[in-house]
């Protein structure tokens, strides 16, 4: 059996691991073959893939990045389609895929098994906003990321006595902010999940500044204050109809310094929390998550995701992943925001 990896959507830390897991355990344990389709569906539809042998993934689970190369191509457009890419993959010889992404990717998936082809998918996202696993890989890397930079944030806010806004990834759920946001002692986290008021925000900003700190605030790209409708978007859609999120850090900071009278400034982490090497847990859990994915493949598991449950790995049904996005529970936000101010 000769089983094509794509790996689509944005790039995310762990990657490479995935791919290193599943083709390690697919030639020891099944004597399959592997071939990689380049920049994920654009490869798919076009046919373009490369071989990989046990030594083309020698050391790459910590490397950043994928080795395939990634792309948001939508398989639907233009020349693709269940038929044509049933008709590629025949011609290949590849007889499954093993589709690692996120909600876009494993949306189209879905609808490529339920057309018949055979694929099976790993959970992609730094968001962590996928329903049916845990966690995702790349979610612990861009925490600690972020972490990190929000803390080299903060010596300089205090030297300057400046409130410092930190804009960290999160379209629709605020993992990354309150995660980080708690480890580096923001005085207000925003969330996709909770509006908040800009009198509130104030009202923090000036709480920590009373008792001689300076105000840090961490906000997920996806935040809509009570005075908006929506997330903060000026940079269009991309290729699945979204909104290309970022920059509500940008439009918050003049209303704090206007309400509080304290020098503020924003900044956006963006790609940043994207790039570099995974951390251990995620090295980890997507060697673990790529290794379960080809026993699906073995075992004719179509359609369905692997996930981590507790510290085990499962399968879930593309529809349960898909089904409800994993938001931040209100009790989660309540515990954080007992620091807040």
């Amino acid at each position: 059996m000769k089983i094509g990896i794509l790996t689509s959507g944005g790039d995310c830390p762990g990657l490479n691991a995935v791919i290193r897991g599943a083709v390690l355990k697919g030639i020891k344990s099944h004597d399959q073959e592997f071939v990689g389709f380049r920049d994920g569906w654009r490869g798919v539809v076009e046919g373009n893939i490369i071989d990989l042998p046990r030594h083309a993934v020698r050391g790459i689970s910590k490397q950043g990045g994928t080795i395939l190369g990634t792309s948001r191509t939508n398989p639907f457009d233009g020349n693709g389609g269940p038929e044509a890419i049933k008709a590629t993959m025949d011609r290949l010889g590849v007889d499954s895929m093993i589709a690692i992404g996120g909600e876009g990717t494993l949306a189209a998936a879905k609808r490529l098994t339920d057309a018949g082809l055979k694929i099976v998918g790993v959970p992609k996202t730094v968001d962590n906003d996928l329903d049916a696993t845990d966690y995702t890989f790349g979610f612990d890397t861009a925490v600690q990321i972020a972490t990190e930079a929000i803390d080299r944030l903060r010596t300089t806010g205090e030297s300057h006595s400046r409130c410092m806004v930190a804009e960290v990834m999160g379209r629709h759920v605020g993992w990354i902010a309150l995660h980080a946001g708690m480890a580096s002692g923001a005085h207000a986290i925003l969330i996709p999940e909770q509006q908040t008021s800009m009198e509130q925000i104030a009202e923090w900003v000036m709480d920590a500044r009373d008792r001689g700190r300076a105000p840090l605030v961490v906000v997920a790209e996806g935040f809509v204050p009570t005075h908006m409708d929506e997330a903060h978007s000026d940079r269009g859609l991309d290729t699945y109809g979204r909104p290309r999120l970022g920059g509500i850090a940008d439009q918050l900071a003049p209303e704090i310094e206007s309400r509080t009278g304290i020098e503020t400034r924003a900044t956006v982490l963006g790609h940043i929390q994207r790039g570099g090497v995974p951390s251990a847990f995620d090295r980890v859990l997507a060697t673990r998550l790529g290794m379960a994915a080809v026993d699906s493949v073995v075992e004719g598991l179509w359609g369905t995701m692997v996930s981590l449950h507790g510290t085990e790995i499962a399968r879930v049904g593309f529809e349960a992943a898909l089904g409800n996005l994993k938001r931040v529970p209100q009790q989660r936000y309540e515990e954080a925001a007992i620091l807040f101010g």
